[in-house]
């Protein structure tokens, strides 16, 4: 089967497209035929060789990737007859080599959920991971008619949903997004939402001026809720838009460096701030990971998410991994 692996820890150039045996699937076990392939900024750091995440380094070579979605074409031999066929999402582990760059993978029949036709392969795959986190994030953030949230990254895979659910929950939000293209990519994802959102590009000179000048047009002084997966200086810069008691939600740190505000739990401005992290010590302990995918699946399918994909051809997992790098991507990145 064709797989992308890599042989070395380095630049996007060591994934390498080759032929590797087809798995088999064993007991309690479905053979998978993937045709979209979750990629997450974690992939990137463990094919660097940065022992910096949750996971371990792994084995060398390795199948990156713990994201499919595809058809059931093989069952193991205790598994029931009637997934063959079936379209399905599965989160393959929290293991850093789970296999999921490759044509074919063996999936635990726990971790499957089937998809109903209305839902495609991209946006099902983007909610396994990123729909999960999305979900358990506005759990511990809490936002509601009061707040005004300010989203890094707003964007991405997961700033995408938070802003739908923001306002969804009654909020207003100051979108902080990187460069014209995905502010006019998260301005078309909520075109009704009028006076309730600002968006900001953040590569432009003096933005946290122009961000308190949004604020301002929201009708609001200070925002109430900061949920942030950047972290670094823009990440403290957009903690210092929250007012007295704000919520720093802290779910990543994307720009290699956490949230220094989440340390000290007070803004540059000298403001005490209530900070909650998604990740990381001191996070919170969720319950079943499971329910989360179904319930963001559930969302994609009816269509009360609308999900953002940047797609890559399977082969060219190499240029998925350098512009995820690059800040160049719109929605969450899978391969198809």
């Amino acid at each position: 089967m064709d797989a992308i692996r890599h042989h070395s820890f380095g630049p996007p150039e060591t994934l390498v497209l080759e032929q590797v045996p087809d798995p088999e699937p064993g007991p309690g076990q479905v053979l998978v035929a993937a045709r979209a392939h979750g990629v997450h900024l974690l992939d990137t750091t463990l094919r660097r060789g940065e022992d910096s995440g949750p996971l371990p380094l792994p084995a060398l070579p390795a199948i990156p990737g713990r994201e499919v979605a595809g058809t059931v074409v093989a069952v193991g031999p205790d598994v029931d007859g009637s997934w063959l066929g079936a379209r399905v999402a599965a989160h393959l582990g929290a293991i850093p080599d789970g296999g999921g760059y490759a044509r074919l993978a063996a999936a635990p029949v726990g971790s499957l959920h089937r998809l109903p036709e209305r839902l495609g392969l991209a946006e099902a795959v983007a909610m396994i991971g990123t729909g999960r986190m999305a979900l358990m994030t506005l759990e511990v953030a809490q936002p509601g008619p009061d707040d005004v949230v300010v989203l890094t990254a707003a964007a991405g895979g997961l700033g995408s949903l938070f802003v739908q659910s923001a306002l969804g929950a009654g909020a207003r939000v100051l979108a902080l997004a990187g460069g014209p293209r995905k502010v006019r990519a998260v301005r078309g994802l909520v075109p009704d939402a009028g006076h309730r959102v600002a968006v900001v590009d953040v590569d432009a000179p003096g933005w946290p001026a122009d961000a308190r000048t949004a604020l301002g047009r929201l009708h609001a002084g200070a925002a109430t809720i900061l949920i942030d997966g950047v972290g670094g200086e823009l990440g403290a810069e957009a903690a210092a838009l929250l007012g007295p008691g704000g919520r720093l939600v802290v779910q990543g740190w994307a720009s290699g460096l956490p949230n220094p505000v989440a340390a000290s739990a007070v803004t540059p401005d000298g403001d005490p701030v209530e900070v909650r992290a998604v990740v990381g010590p001191g996070g919170p302990r969720f319950g079943d990971l499971r329910e989360y995918q179904r319930r963001a699946l559930e969302r994609a399918a009816s269509g009360s998410w609308r999900v953002l994909t940047h797609r890559v051809a399977f082969a060219e997992a190499a240029r998925a991994h350098r512009e995820l790098e690059e800040r160049r991507t719109v929605g969450k990145v899978v391969l198809g």
